[in-house]
C-alpha cells in the first residue's frame, strides 16, 4: 500500500476544513427558502430535533470511525470500513463514501462555476443593467433553456468559469491536506464569514425602501422568516420533517464521505468529540445566524412574500437575489461580494469531495498523487460534461443530485450509524471517541446513537421514498394516492426523459466500475493484512 504521510497541521485547520465542507450553498440559499416555506418556527423545531438526533450523533460516529481507520493506515471510506468491520464484505459498506462525494462533485463544480461567473457579471455591471430579465439570463448562462447552450467560453459565459474552477480545485487538492485543503479553508472560511457579516449589516439596515409599501420592511422580513405560524399543524406535516432532516444531512455533510476521510488524518489522541461539535456549531452559525438573516429578509423587503415562496434554491439565489441587489443602494458591490461568498462556500465544499477519491486511488490501487489525480480528473470530467451538455431544465444535474446527493446520503448515513452502534458496539465506539477527548459524549447519547438515531433515520428515509419516489400524499384509506414522481416517470414513464435516463445509466455504470475497483483494492488490503499478521507471528 502507498503510505500517505499527510496530516493536518493544526486542530483549527481540521475544524475549519470540516466546517468548510459543510458550509455551502445550502446554508445561504436552501435553508432560508425551506424555513420560509414551512412556517419558520415549525421548521426550526423539526430542524433542531433532527440536528440533535441525526446530525450530531452521526457526525460523532463519522469522526470516530475516520480516526480509527486512519490509525490502522487507511484514509478512504472503503479502506476504513475494511479495517473496522474486519470482514471481506466490509469494504463494500464504504462504497458510498467514495461514490457520493465524487459524483456530487460532478455537478457541484458546475454550480460553483455559476457563483464565480455571477460574481464577475455583478462586478462588471451586467447584472445591474436596467430592464434585465434575470430568469432569461440564468437560463442562458447555465444552459437551463437548451441542451448544450452553455458550452461557450467568452468572458461572460459559464464555460470559462467551469475550466477555472476545475483547475483551482485540482491545484489545491494536488497540494495535499495541509498545504491545499487546510490552506484554502483557513483563509476562505474567515473571509466568507466577514463578507456575510457585511451583507447582514446592510440587510438589517434596509428599513422600508419603498414608502408606498410600508409592510415590506426589514422587521416584517425577519418576521416572515422566523415568526411562529401554526406550529402544531405545521409539525403534523410529514413533508416538513422530511425537509428538516434532509437539510441537516445536506448542510452538515454527514453520511457524505468527506468527514470520515478528513478525520482519518488525525492522530490517536487528537480530539474528535469537541472538534466535531465545534465544526457542526460553526456550520449552524453560518446557516442559522447568517444565511437565515440575509436571504429571505432581503428578498421580502423588495419583492414581498410573493417573490420568495416556491422559488427554490436556484430561483432564490440566481433569479430573485440579483433583482434585489439591483434595487439596493450600492447593490453592484453587495451583489459581487455575495456571489464571491457563495463561491468561497462552494470551493471549500468541493475540495472535500475530491479528497475521498484521491485517498482511494492512492491506497486502494497504489497510484501516485499525479496518477490518482489523472484518473479522478477523467472520471469527474465525464460526469461534469454530461451535466453541462444535458443542461435543459437542469435535468441531468437534478437526476444525479436526487439519486446520489439525497438518496445515497441517507443510505450512507444509516450504514455509518449502524456500524458504529452495532458492529463496533456502542460502548467500544464511545470509548474510542473519548480517546484524547476534551469533552465526553453525554451518557444519554448512547441509547440515542444505538437505537433512536437509526430508527428515526429509517423512518424519515421510508417517508422520503414514499413521498418523493412513489408520490404518496400521506393520506390513509380511500383518499390515499400514489402518483410516481418525475424521478420515476422520467425513467420508466410514458414520456421518459432521455437526459434523465442517460444520467441514471451513468450512475449505474459508475457504481459497477467503483465496485470492481474496490474488489481489486480489497485484494491488496487483504494481502497486506496477511503480511502484517505473518510479520507479527514471526
Amino acid at each position: 500500500m502507498v503510505k500517505t504521510q499527510e496530516a493536518w497541521s493544526s486542530r483549527l485547520g481540521v475544524i475549519l476544513a470540516v466546517a468548510g465542507s459543510a458550509v455551502g450553498l445550502g446554508n445561504f440559499l436552501r435553508f432560508p427558502g425551506l424555513a420560509a416555506q414551512y412556517g419558520g418556527a415549525s421548521f426550526m423545531i423539526a430542524y433542531f430535533i433532527s440536528l440533535v438526533l441525526l446530525g450530531i450523533p452521526i457526525g460523532w460516529a463519522e469522526w470516530t470511525m475516520g480516526r480509527k481507520g486512519g490509525i490502522a493506515g487507511y484514509h478512504s471510506s472503503p479502506g476504513i470500513f475494511h479495517a473496522i468491520v474486519k470482514h471481506p464484505c466490509g469494504k463494500y459498506l464504504g462504497l458510498l463514501g467514495f461514490i457520493i462525494p465524487v459524483m456530487v462533485y460532478m455537478y457541484y463544480v458546475y454550480i460553483e462555476a455559476w457563483c464565480l461567473g455571477y460574481a464577475l457579471n455583478a462586478a462588471t455591471g451586467v447584472l445591474s443593467q436596467p430592464g434585465m430579465n434575470y430568469s432569461s439570463f440564468f437560463a442562458t448562462f447555465t444552459g437551463a433553456g437548451q441542451d448544450g447552450a452553455s458550452i461557450h467560453f467568452g468572458l461572460h459565459d459559464v464555460g470559462i468559469f467551469v475550466v477555472i474552477v476545475y483547475a483551482l480545485n485540482f491545484f489545491f487538492i494536488y497540494r495535499g491536506i495541509s498545504k491545499g485543503v487546510e490552506f484554502v479553508c483557513k483563509w476562505g472560511m474567515p473571509v466568507l464569514i466577514v463578507i456575510a457579516l457585511i451583507i447582514l449589516a446592510r440587510v438589517l439596515t434596509l428599513g422600508t425602501p419603498d414608502p408606498a409599501k410600508p409592510d415590506q420592511n426589514v422587521l416584517n422580513g425577519l418576521g416572515f422568516m422566523w415568526n411562529p405560524k401554526e406550529i402544531v399543524s405545521g409539525l403534523k406535516n410529514p413533508q416538513l420533517w422530511l425537509a428538516a432532516a434532509g437539510q441537516i444531512f445536506f448542510s452538515l455533510s454527514v453520511g457524505f464521505g468527506a468527514i470520515i476521510t478528513y478525520a482519518s488524518y488525525l492522530k490517536k489522541k487528537d480530539d474528535v468529540v469537541l472538534s466535531g461539535l465545534t465544526a457542526a456549531s460553526a456550520n449552524e452559525f453560518c446557516e442559522v445566524a447568517l444565511g437565515g438573516l440575509i436571504t429571505v429578509p432581503a428578498a421580502f423587503v423588495f419583492l414581498g412574500a410573493a417573490g420568495i415562496v416556491g422559488m427554490g434554491t436556484f430561483g432564490l439565489g440566481f433569479n430573485v437575489l440579483p433583482h434585489v441587489f439591483a434595487q439596493m443602494a450600492f447593490g453592484q458591490f453587495f451583489a459581487t461580494i455575495f456571489y464571491l461568498l457563495l463561491f468561497l462556500a462552494a470551493i471549500t465544499s468541493s475540495l472535500s469531495m475530491l479528497q475521498p477519491g484521491i485517498a482511494f486511488f492512492e491506497e486502494g490501487l497504489g497510484l501516485g498523487r499525479k496518477s490518482a489525480m489523472g484518473v479522478l480528473g477523467l472520471l469527474t470530467a465525464l460526469g461534469t460534461a454530461l451535466v453541462w451538455w444535458f443542461s435543459k431544465d437542469l435535468k441531468a444535474l437534478d437526476t444525479i443530485d436526487f439519486w446520489i446527493g439525497t438518496v445515497g446520503i441517507f443510505i450512507c448515513g444509516t450504514i455509518l450509524i449502524i456500524v458504529f452502534g452495532w458492529v463496533i458496539g456502542i460502548d467500544e465506539g464511545v470509548a474510542e471517541a473519548h480517546q484524547g477527548a476534551e469533552m465526553r459524549i453525554p451518557a444519554f447519547y448512547k441509547p440515542v446513537m444505538k437505537y433512536i438515531t437509526p430508527l428515526y433515520l429509517l423512518a424519515i428515509f421510508v417517508m422520503f421514498i414514499l413521498a418523493n419516489v412513489f408520490g404518496w400524499n400521506f393520506t390513509f384509506g380511500a383518499g390515499a394516492e400514489f402518483k410516481p414522481t418525475g424521478y420515476i416517470t422520467d425513467l420508466v414513464g410514458e414520456n421518459p426523459s432521455a437526459p434523465a435516463r442517460i444520467a441514471f445509466g451513468f450512475i449505474i455504470i459508475t457504481i459497477i466500475f467503483v465496485t470492481l475497483l474496490v474488489a481489486q483494492a480489497g485484494k491488496r488490503w487483504e494481502a497486506a493484512d496477511k503480511n502484517k499478521l505473518g510479520g507479527t507471528k514471526s
